[in-house]
């Protein structure tokens, strides 16, 4: 049985690995690989079988230029794949959506926590979903277009500051929310690279903070590696820097196996530096 508050705990230790299952045909990454329900249920316990603290399970492609799915469409991709998941694994479930009616479907099939890329911002009534359940909520910071004119780390606060107003105003419990500074979304490659040398910064707002940075275009910017399943050392090195400023609570990555190798290792060496 989940339970939410234990699970909030958790988070006051090493980091929790989450694993990105993306039941989509157009992902940036692995669009298509997991479009259908065996291989999603397959490689959903895969993952959980690496060391995946959570399971991420989305369906709809938010890279740039995605074509939008409505609420029925997502909820054909990933319902089944819920329920397969949640009778098979013990490792938490959460939803990537925006949509409160796919959210509320999707907890009650066996889902444990909603992210949501708009944090609480683009659907009027999944706050509410959200109060109702009790359950955990990542809150995204997210922008419709560039401006690369602004100070990104002041525009997330004020986002998230948004986002906790709305949570507040629905009863949302403070402390079953996560923070994540959305890498990538609505940001240009040198915003996002300045966010990460600075996202130490986001602590001040008193939250956990979750760190998607897996297989970023940015990475694959400064890089020099623009093949995006190349990107893996990129990837590892980025989510230590944001480890490294006490700033990742959760890491989400495509990779399961590598990163919980790295987490692992950290942990050791810290006990040994202590």
């Amino acid at each position: 049985m989940f339970d939410p508050d234990a699970f909030m705990a958790r988070l006051a230790g090493p980091p929790l690995l989450m694993g990105i299952l993306n039941v989509t045909p157009d992902s940036f990454s692995d669009g298509g690989q997991f479009d259908a329900s065996g291989p999603a249920i397959a490689h959903a316990i895969e993952m959980a079988n690496a060391g995946a603290d959570i399971i991420d399970i989305g369906g709809e492609s938010t890279r740039p230029g995605h074509t939008p799915v409505d609420a029925e469409a997502e909820q054909r991709r990933i319902m089944p794949v819920i329920r397969a998941v949640a009778a098979a694994v013990e490792t938490p479930i959460s939803v990537d959506t925006y949509k409160a009616a796919t959210a509320r479907v999707a907890l009650d099939a066996g889902a444990h926590i909603i992210n949501d890329i708009w944090g609480l911002q683009r659907d009027p009534l999944m706050a509410k979903v959200v109060a109702d359940a009790g359950c955990p909520i990542i809150c995204m910071h997210n922008r419709d277009a560039i401006d690369p004119d602004i100070d990104m780390i002041a525009d997330i606060k004020a986002f998230l500051e948004r986002s906790l107003e709305i949570a507040h105003q629905a009863g949302i419990q403070t402390d079953r929310i996560i923070l994540d500074p959305g890498f990538g979304f609505g940001k240009s490659f040198e915003q996002s690279l300045d966010v990460l040398a600075r996202v130490g910064e986001l602590q001040t707002m008193g939250l956990p903070l979750l760190i998607g940075l897996s297989r970023k275009g940015f990475i694959g910017h400064f890089s020099g590696n623009k093949e995006v399943g190349d990107r893996l050392a990129g990837t590892l090195s980025a989510n230590m820097a944001a480890i490294n400023q006490g700033a990742a609570q959760v890491i989400r990555v495509h990779a399961v196996k590598p990163h919980r190798e790295m987490l692992d290792f950290a942990s050791a060496l810290a006990a040994v530096q202590t």
